[in-house]
């Protein structure tokens, strides 16, 4: 049995793109809505998919879908804000 580490393509429907993401949010921002504020400044759906909030971190994996011109946009403005985004990888084994 061989194992591989591949990363996961995003899936697209009817030009519509689902995307994986690691948010990593500064102390400053931690309080403040910015997941809701992206669902409402961008055209994408958000699903949060695991959460760990401390005083000094915020890290949220988030799942985006919408077209990958508004996706791109909202990393953009994330990354702006101060917000570390990073993909999420997937760790697939093959036989």
């Amino acid at each position: 049995m061989a194992t591989a580490r591949k990363k996961k393509k995003p899936a697209t429907k009817n030009g519509v793109q689902a995307t994986r993401l690691w948010l990593m949010y500064p102390p400053r921002l931690i309080k403040r809505p910015v997941v809701w504020e992206l669902s409402h400044q961008f055209k994408v759906v958000t699903n949060v998919r695991q959460v760990s909030v401390t005083d000094e971190i915020g890290v949220v994996c988030l799942e985006l879908d919408g077209e990958r011109s508004e996706i791109k946009a909202a990393i953009k403005w994330l990354e702006k804000l101060g917000v570390k985004v990073e993909p999420v990888e997937f760790n697939v084994i093959e036989s």
